[in-house]
């Protein structure tokens, strides 16, 4: 039987929906009541047990915009035996918490909320005896949320050089790289302040291949990355004279062995130190598939891992969408074609946007002329770069509805301004926190 035509408000519907079921998916609250377990005083978490007997204190403390669910799971397994904690959380990211205490801070850029409550997790951890159960709960902005400056640095010299590195178009993986030697916490340092108690690390991971020490900065995790592919890093992007002075000195330092190097595997600290994904953007990617086939939809995974310049990805996405209208290749329609992962945006103009409303843009403009495609594309957390929307919505008729209201897509892609753009014409994709972050999903519906 021939598959019914949909319109394009039916397709843009079924986007919708598709996206709202692969967050659903990665429900932090939901992932750790299926990770952990508490059965006879023994706290269970994947395939270790913990017999809380041995135990005199449990604490929890973490950091990201998932946490807060976390943290309430951890409360609703645990109840009176969480001794206390801290988490932080972006401004938003909040639920009720009875025994542990919950800070909002700056994301993505750091502030002195974030430091006064890495600093209280930090003291926390120090406190914390070799009698002691330390459940670190870690999710996507991570980073950010705990800036906690090695000696010699400030919090506007971390923010200085995040704003350098989120404009040069650097990945998450050479941003956090950077982020570990200038901290006091991340790469390791948080099990290493921990240590000697047992710690138990639970994360919801936001970076491309679930690398545990990629994923917000590894606090808990045997640090890979040193101080030369720091300055490797700097060099790449030619910054090295935009960032404060006080970064380059620390990691010239680094180099030359006068500050000791982030904790490595091997190191002792680490053999009470046990790490866990709870998590990860392919469970997203595939519960968007499993929905996209209950609407009828011929569905593709494309790839969770996908990084890169969001422009060159949206064309080779485009690329595929058509090739679909043309061959029925790589599946007929109805299609549906998803991926996953992080793209890089480098800023070259003034204006607004996000790396999705960049990639549904530029998306916009490789498919003008063709029919039946809507494409949506959204950061799972609800938050695309320093907007208040998720991400947009486009389709074949995104250019001509612009033009009826006086805006260029090419001048806007070019002053990155997607906002804006997205904006005028009503197809901005807002859901509001969703306090979960597993990167971004991507849909093309192809009709």
């Amino acid at each position: 039987m021939k598959a019914k035509t949909k319109t394009l408000i039916e397709m843009r519907n079924d986007a919708a929906d598709i996206f709202y079921d692969g967050i659903k998916a990665v429900d932090p609250s939901a992932a750790i009541g299926k990770y952990c377990k508490l059965k006879n005083n023994q706290f269970i978490a994947g395939s270790r047990t913990y017999d809380l007997s041995r135990f005199k204190r449990v604490f929890v403390i973490g950091a990201g915009k998932a946490t807060a669910p976390m943290a309430s799971a951890i409360e609703g397994l645990l109840g009176n035996i969480v001794s206390g904690g801290a988490i932080n959380v972006k401004y938003g990211y909040r639920e009720q918490l009875r025994r542990i205490k919950l800070i909002e801070a700056g994301h993505p850029i750091p502030d002195k909320n974030g430091q006064i409550g890495a600093n209280y997790i930090f003291n926390i951890a120090h406190s914390a005896t070799e009698d002691d159960l330390v459940i670190c709960l870690i999710s996507g902005g991570g980073s950010a949320l705990l800036p906690l400056p090695a000696p010699g640095l400030s919090l506007q010299d971390k923010q200085d050089a995040i704003r350098q590195f989120l404009s040069c178009g650097a990945t998450i993986h050479e941003i956090n790289t950077i982020r570990k030697h200038v901290s006091l916490i991340k790469g390791g340092q948080l099990a290493r302040t921990a240590y000697p108690a047992t710690l138990v690390s639970l994360l919801l991971s936001d970076v491309v291949g679930d690398d545990v020490d990629v994923i917000a900065s590894g606090p808990t995790v045997p640090d890979s990355s040193t101080f030369e592919d720091c300055m490797n890093i700097i060099e790449k992007y030619d910054i090295q004279d935009k960032l404060p002075k006080t970064i380059i000195s620390r990691i010239k330092s680094g180099i030359s062995g006068q500050i000791p190097e982030t904790p490595k595997s091997g190191d002792p600290i680490f053999q009470k130190t046990h790490n866990f994904i709870t998590g990860s953007n392919i469970d997203a990617v595939i519960a968007g598939k499993q929905k996209a086939e209950s609407l009828g939809y011929n569905a593709l995974i494309l790839s969770s891992l996908i990084e890169g310049d969001t422009t060159q990805v949206a064309q080779v996405h485009s690329a595929i969408a058509k090739e679909i209208l043309k061959t029925g290749n790589p599946v007929p329609p109805p299609a549906c074609i998803l991926s996953g992962g992080e793209t890089t945006v480098k800023l070259v103009g003034k204006g607004l946007g996000g790396r999705n409303q960049e990639f549904a843009l530029a998306s916009a403009i490789e498919i003008e002329g063709y029919e039946n495609i809507v494409i949506l594309s959204a950061g799972t957390d609800g938050t695309d770069g320093p907007t208040d929307a998720a991400g947009a919505i486009s389709d074949t008729h995104t250019l001509k509805k612009a033009t009826a209201v006086g805006v260029n897509a090419v001048h806007s892609l070019m002053d990155n301004d997607s906002y804006h753009f997205f904006k005028a014409i009503g197809d901005l994709f807002i859901t509001g926190p969703t306090n979960t972050n597993v990167m971004d999903l991507r849909l093309l519906l192809v009709n």
